[in-house]
């Protein structure tokens, strides 16, 4: 996934007169220089895991200390080699709070010695290498581990073997590391409803280099740095147009079909989402320990909102650990923490001052669990810190949703034509009639409806993640669309929002993929949440069962959350269709494994809203 430092801005440097806003003027070279004056620095060093395996490792510790000190510590399996920008910013700022900073390659990453595995083997390397910190002499034995994305994701299978030094963890976008929690068995967001998402297959195309080149085993520390200040060992593949690849079928073929060796790729394309491959891997799921002190950092338009915050609520619910988790829930893409300032962009919307210390809560949270500071962090801090879009302010909750948040149902109606936005589709709180006519529409896999933001990240910039107007797409008449009254008073969502959908297709299985909507006064659609399933999985991912022809099924979606204001003149809207593409790769409506198959099949789709066979969402809305 997408690199991302700690602190892009920080609110100061090692002197007090670099402001948050000057710091992104100065050159790699100035902030390069301003760490060496303050710190001792060791490059290449191999960290040995129990294998004999060594692990590329810088160590960055302040000059001058004075008695053992607590480690910060980032693993990834980005390029640290040439440290700049965030790489610098994250271990200066560390530096002048007193910590060591420790950055580590994963095995089969640049310098590191072994083969690549995604998420980098948490249990085993990174548990010896906590150990290996530990045992320094210059050690506290206190590690506090750190990063966004996949810097993130690793520390939650670590957090389940309960290493002794692992004293605090702050995990930003982690979703990834998650197989299986709750409602929620997306596998480390290969999945959606069953639905396979394509950003890792741009992403692995990226990062996997199965034939990559190495040094030579027996360099010495010395030599391996001297290398390592002219060459990075990085790859550079060919520029691909994802706009186009993307399409290709079938998908087996789809990096090997461009000349690439096969590699992760091809291993995770073929498997269910209830592969007992998943359960064995780096993969956090619900049934393991968890042991560390945590404070979590979400975000609303990221890849993975759900299964974060589940997994906090999950968290939240262990006696032992339940008072050692705090969140904060931003209005951000996928790892733009720093970018949450006094005028914060979600895409196409403006938000407001969405300002967020982020900075100063990292380090208290820190100097509460590895300097013992119990004063840093205070215990009166809200154990939800979220924004709520459209009100434009940050509120504060003992748990998720609100302790207040009711139920309530928005139901789908139409007089049969809700087809795009020129239909008579509507959304309203009255539980359908007994007969009410129901909505047709086509899908055909060789015109998806096409992907406008969301929720998503780390795909080249194929589908960008964010707000974005969907009136593109809702002309469409392939897209159902369910537009409430202007409201007359402001309706806050403020949890989860959970389509339900009665069906049928004659097809023999499809997709159903759901938006909610916020509507301006002037008319522009603005995406609030969207999720999907496959229809074969309405009974749980341990099944498939096929669709009859003439039978109507209920289908449950994974939910998504919230939490938006709709505004006085706004509009709540819903848009059902079956497609979401590039986001989500297309099922071809055969009943087949879709991955290996390359031609589709039209399908001719129906969505029910009759008194026995309703289709709503159920949202979480504030009093």
């Amino acid at each position: 996934m997408k690199r991302a430092g700690l602190l892009l801005l920080l609110t100061s440097l090692v002197t007090s007169d670099v402001s948050a806003e000057t710091y992104s003027k100065y050159a790699p070279e100035i902030l390069e220089k301003m760490l060496r004056d303050s710190a001792t620095i060791e490059e290449k060093v191999l960290v040995p895991m129990r294998d004999g395996v060594g692990l590329s490792t810088t160590i960055i510790r302040p000059k001058n200390a004075t008695g053992k000190l607590p480690i910060i510590f980032v693993r990834t399996p980005y390029n640290f080699q040439q440290m700049k920008g965030g790489e610098l910013a994250n271990a200066v700022a560390a530096v002048k709070h007193g910590y060591a900073y420790v950055e580590q390659n994963e095995r089969g990453r640049y310098y590191s010695q072994g083969e690549f595995e995604l998420l980098g083997h948490p249990r085993t390397d990174g548990y010896d290498a906590l150990t290996w910190l530990a045992k320094q002499e210059w050690s506290n034995g206190k590690v506090g581990t750190l990063g966004c994305s996949s810097t993130a994701e690793w520390q939650l299978g670590l957090a389940s073997m309960k290493h002794p030094a692992h004293a605090a963890a702050i995990p930003m976008a982690s979703g990834a590391g998650i197989g299986r929690v709750g409602r929620f068995q997306e596998q480390g967001n290969w999945y959606t409803g069953g639905v396979p998402r394509t950003l890792f297959f741009v992403w692995l195309y990226g990062v996997d280099n199965p034939l990559r080149a190495q040094l030579p085993q027996d360099l010495d520390a010395a030599m391996r740095a001297r290398v390592g200040k002219y060459n990075d060992l990085a790859a550079t593949k060919p520029k691909v147009d994802w706009t186009k690849r993307i399409a290709h079928l079938p998908l087996t073929e789809l990096l090997t079909g461009m000349g690439e060796p096969p590699g992760t790729y091809e291993k995770l394309i073929v498997r269910k989402p209830n592969d007992p491959a998943w359960f064995k891997s780096g993969l956090y799921h619900d049934n393991e320990d968890w042991g560390v002190p945590t404070l979590w950092f979400n975000s609303w338009y990221d890849v993975s909102s759900g299964p974060n915050i589940e997994l906090f609520n999950n968290l939240r619910a262990r006696p032992g650990i339940a008072d050692t988790q705090y969140a904060v829930i931003a209005p951000n893409t996928h790892c733009q923490f720093a970018k949450l300032d006094s005028n914060t962009k979600i895409g196409d919307r403006s938000v407001g001052d969405a300002s967020f210390d982020v900075e100063g809560q990292v380090f208290a949270w820190f100097d509460r669990w590895l300097k013992n500071d119990k004063t840093a962090f205070a215990d009166n801090t809200p154990r939800v810190r979220y924004f709520t879009i459209g009100e434009n302010k940050w509120n504060a909750a003992t748990q998720w949703p609100p302790r207040e948040a009711k139920k309530l149902r928005f139901y789908l109606h139409s007089d049969g034509k809700a087809n795009s936005l020129y239909g008579d589709g509507r959304l309203d709180q009255k539980e359908p009639a007994a007969t009410e006519a129901s909505d047709k529409f086509t899908y055909d896999p060789t015109v998806p409806v096409q992907t406008i933001g969301g929720n998503d990240c780390c795909n080249g910039a194929l589908t960008p993640g964010g707000i974005y107007d969907q009136r593109v797409i809702e002309a469409r008449q392939d897209v159902l669309v369910y537009s409430s009254e202007k409201l007359t008073a402001p309706l806050t969502v403020t949890g989860w929002v959970t389509p339900v959908l009665h069906v049928s297709s004659d097809a023999k299985d499809t997709d159903f993929a759901v938006k909610l909507v916020d509507v301006m006064p002037d008319g522009t659609a603005y995406i609030v949440a969207d999720t999907i399933i496959r229809a074969r999985y309405r009974d749980g991912y341990d099944k498939e069962v096929m669709m009859q022809p003439g039978e109507t099924y209920r289908l449950q979606l994974t939910p998504n959350t919230t939490s938006t204001q709709f505004g006085v003149g706004h509009r709540i809207r819903v848009e059902v269709t079956s497609s979401n593409f590039p986001k989500f790769a297309r099922n071809l409506n055969t009943g087949g494994d879709n991955v290996s198959e390359s031609k589709p099949v039209v399908a001719h789709n129906e969505v029910h809203h009759s008194a026995k066979t309703p289709s709503f969402l159920e949202l979480d809305v504030m009093p």
